[in-house]
């Protein structure tokens, strides 16, 4: 069993490497969508820093909602 500690950043990573390039690639029509990733992820590293874990979960639920 793993913790949201150790979860969130995988996630973060997963956004960030996988995901925004995808919509990224389709131009203008993904920036909204990059614009609500980029706050989700900014979110997710600010709880991180704080060790706030109801943020942490909140973040890690907003990411996982993410797919390609």
């Amino acid at each position: 069993m793993t913790t949201v500690g150790e979860e969130l950043p995988k996630e973060v990573e997963r956004v960030r490497d996988e995901v925004m390039p995808a919509y990224q690639s389709v131009g203008q029509q993904g920036a909204v969508v990059l614009g609500w990733m980029r706050a989700s992820v900014d979110r997710a590293e600010k709880a991180m820093a704080s060790g706030d874990v109801v943020e942490m979960v909140r973040a890690y639920k907003e990411l996982r909602g993410y797919s390609l």
